[in-house]
């Protein structure tokens, strides 16, 4: 039935909008967990505390960081930092999002999404950068589906828990 079929519409509806404060408990289900931090460049926050810093100092203070919206709730997060002087023509894109969410295409529709509202946002935006660890290969995959090209294999470009690490 047609109501039946809205209801289905609404349940994957994908949004980005901007961080508040009561996002929280919701910010709780990707930034406390190790599976998801593992990726990141920094490690799960085990503290409501810590990470209500970091949703305050990190997501709500940043220039443009949205959560990744599934009906209307926050199962991720989306940053986009613009380069300065010479480089203001491009920009670098991270994402990260909820494990249970993992796999269902929601971070692939949402970078596109980001994307898209960057491109439109910042005209003086020529091109998005994302970096991602060599061996994270569904993140790879997200980011080509998405129509991001693979340029090549960055060595030694990142630390993450004293480990230097390659990134693509």
């Amino acid at each position: 039935s047609p109501s039946q079929m809205e209801e289905k519409k609404k349940e994957v509806c994908i949004t980005l909008r901007p961080f508040e404060l009561t996002d929280l408990s919701d910010v709780m289900a990707w930034v406390a967990d190790d599976r998801v931090a593992q990726w990141c460049r920094l490690d799960a926050f085990h503290s409501r505390e810590d990470a209500q810093s970091f949703l305050e100092s990190s997501l709500i203070a940043h220039p443009w960081a949205r959560p990744i919206c599934l009906s209307g709730r926050p199962i991720g997060q989306m940053t986009f930092k613009q380069g300065s002087d010479i480089e203001r023509c491009r920009g670098e894109i991270g994402y990260a999002l909820a494990y249970e969410h993992w796999g269902k295409g929601i971070a692939t529709e949402a970078l596109k999404m980001a994307v898209n509202a960057i491109f439109c946002g910042f005209p003086e935006i020529q091109r998005i950068d994302a970096v991602v660890i060599d061996w994270n290969v569904g993140s790879q995959k997200v980011l080509e589906k998405a129509g991001f090209v693979k340029e090549g294999l960055l060595r030694k470009y990142r630390l993450k828990k004293g480990e230097t690490l390659d990134m693509f």
